[in-house]
């Protein structure tokens, strides 16, 4: 199993399977199957938990041995050649497993019959059960206990960014009132944004940082953290108006736009590490190359407040940093003209690290990370008010609904016209996140329609009638070994996390009560692992935030363009309201197919009128903003 990204996928790549005598080894011994994760993540997902069973561990590549009923006897990830950092070579665990699987087959039996059960054991779930009240403070306590008040972030290196983390941080913030909450999400936004792992000359994040610092990355770039992070600094935007988290945001959407972008609307899936076979030699600098393009004095500006010196920071070179500087004390000291100059600087030495050798793109259009990517967009461009970013996300699931749909049926991958693979409960529930995004930005009611068809067939193919939540792979693809259902987030949050949180806006926008039933469910089912691991469950715990925290609904009855109607929905919209829900229509008919509870309601006096209802009682319909604020509690 491999990422086409990387760095040490390509580095076994290139020592064994590459090597003639490696490759005798094998082809004498074994059948080798090379699987692309991201193309089969129904396949990856089994033998990566059976590794993490086996070994404690998982990440990639990941090298499973298996009988010939696909059952794994042995499972690992990176493996050297030769024996060396206390691992043994390769070509030792080729001949070890063959001889063991040949001439002590009742060993080999007794792990197969040991990873039947487990998986057994873990494809079942855990059945019925209550969800404890102390879900959602244990993990914040997690967080609490393991965050770096230093650099922000959580626990030791390596670090990885976390979005969904501190999206669940943002939402203790506001539901319970905690300052400490948001100190820990603006401390880690502002630790990503100063770090290395930050593309300071072209934008975009790398996917994690080796050293608690954040400046050290593994240098490849993934959409799914790009989009994830948007929306992270996105929503920190709303919560505290601060001009860097939206600078940062619209940064990144600067890199998608110019570098990940299909022609056609879709954005590829990731950027390697390497180039010229070398990790990270695309991004880093000297000080004598930095002052070739700038010249003596603005160089050394930039090299002394971008950390790039002659010892270097990462293999004798030097990545741009803001780790021991603080900008805004730097523009007191040195005066405004220095912001000017240092954003001059930045776009000189873009243009000429465009003449070097790019890393690998993975060109890839995968349906679940364009999902993440038209969310990032549709909320971006709602709250900051950017027609260019609503567009493209409108282009993008376009492109996702001419080339990645096949006789109605959603699939996983679209590259140079080729389409593969049934989608899976990731690309079913991420998609569903976007559209919702884009219903919520433009308040177009025909992507509700969309949303409401996707959920339809998202529930059709995945949901498990027995004990509830989403199987992995839906009921018309490949039989595997199991049918996992998956919860924990990992560098992304799982389908079901993401699905019941989007169910939950739409059980709020259409009155569909079954929704609700299925939510709830949902969480009986998987209570036992959001119990015991909260910290791993920080996207499922926003959806049970929410089912906690009194939601509002909010219709309104007028063309959402009137100068009424235009103040209220600009305060929801503009700021930080993840429990209220909006829809907005000239007529109650046009909600009749979507929102049918709204069938009775209509204008007063024949101006704009608003309902607002929440805890499951409505209030006095009005056509007063400020008194459909007051409902609303943001006067």
């Amino acid at each position: 199993m491999y990422i086409s990204t990387c760095h040490w996928c390509h580095v076994m790549e290139r020592e064994s399977f590459e090597d003639e005598q490696v490759a005798k080894l094998l082809n004498e011994r074994f059948v080798s199957i090379k699987v692309d994760r991201e193309e089969r993540p129904d396949i990856d997902s089994i033998y990566m938990l059976v590794c993490q069973m086996m070994t404690g561990h998982g990440g990639w590549p990941l090298n499973v041995f298996l009988t010939p009923e696909q059952v794994p006897f042995y499972a690992g990830t990176y493996f050297p050649k030769e024996r060396r950092y206390g691992m043994p070579s390769f070509k030792e665990i080729i001949v070890y497993l063959h001889d063991q699987y040949y001439h002590d087959p009742d060993k080999v039996n007794g792990v197969v019959e040991q990873v039947r059960n487990a998986l057994h054991t873990a494809s079942n779930g855990n059945g019925k059960g209550e969800l404890s009240d102390k879900a959602v403070e244990n993990a914040y306590q997690y967080y609490v206990q393991s965050f770096d008040s230093t650099y922000g972030g959580f626990g030791e290196a390596p670090k990885f960014p976390i979005p969904h983390a501190l999206m669940f941080l943002l939402r203790i913030a506001k539901f319970h009132k905690n300052q400490h909450a948001l100190e820990m999400v603006t401390k880690t936004l502002d630790g990503l944004a100063r770090g290395g792992i930050y593309d300071h000359i072209g934008f975009g994040f790398s996917r994690y940082s080796v050293d608690e610092k954040y400046l050290v990355p593994h240098f490849e770039k993934m959409l799914y953290d790009n989009a994830l992070l948007t929306i992270a600094y996105t929503e920190a935007y709303q919560v505290t108006k601060q001009e860097k988290y939206k600078n940062i945001a619209e940064q990144i959407i600067t890199y998608e736009l110019r570098d990940m972008l299909h022609p056609d609307g879709g954005f590829y899936s990731a950027e390697d590490a390497d180039s010229e076979g070398e990790e990270g030699k695309f991004y880093v600098w000297t000080p004598s190359e930095v002052k070739e393009v700038l010249g003596e004095n603005l160089g050394s500006l930039f090299c002394e407040v971008y950390d790039i010196s002659e010892r270097g920071n990462f293999e004798g070179r030097s990545i741009p940093n803001l780790i021991k500087e603080d900008l805004e004390s730097l523009y007191i000291k040195k005066g405004h003209t220095v912001d000017r100059d240092l954003e001059s600087a930045r776009k000189a030495l873009f243009l000429y690290r465009e003449k070097r050798v790019r890393p690998f793109r993975d060109d890839k259009i995968l349906t679940a990370w364009n999902g993440l990517m038209i969310a990032a967009l549709a909320k971006a461009g709602r709250v900051f008010k950017n027609k260019k970013y609503v567009t493209q996300a409108i282009e993008t699931l376009s492109f996702m609904e001419r080339k990645l749909i096949q006789d109605g049926r959603l699939m996983v991958r679209y590259r140079d016209g080729e389409v593969k693979h049934k989608g899976y409960i990731d690309d079913y529930a991420f998609l569903l996140w976007g559209i919702l995004e884009l219903y919520e930005t433009t308040l177009n009611l025909t992507y509700l329609a969309k949303a409401k068809k996707l959920a339809d067939q998202m529930m059709e193919l995945f949901w498990d009638e027995a004990t509830g939540g989403f199987f992995f792979s839906g009921e018309d693809q490949e039989k595997l070994l199991v049918r996992q259902k998956e919860t924990s987030d990992g560098a992304i949050p799982s389908g079901n996390s993401v699905a019941v949180n989007q169910l939950i806006k739409l059980a709020k926008l259409t009155g569909d009560f079954t929704l609700e039933e299925k939510i709830e469910q949902l969480f009986q089912s998987f209570s036992q692992d959001l119990n015991e691991y909260p910290n791993s469950h920080s996207m499922m715990l926003q959806a049970v935030l929410l089912t906690r925290y009194p939601m509002k609904e909010v219709v309104i009855l007028a063309d959402n363009k009137t100068e009424e109607v235009s103040e209220l929905v600009n305060v929801i919209q503009q700021n930080f309201h993840p429990e209220i829900t909006l829809l907005v229509a000239n007529d109650p008919d046009e909600l009749v197919n979507i929102a049918p509870f709204a069938r009775d309601y209509h204008a007063i006096n024949g101006k704009p009128t608003i309902y607002v209802c929440e805890n499951f009682q409505c209030n006095q319909p009005t056509n007063d903003v400020k008194q459909a604020l007051q409902y609303l509690e943001l006067l």
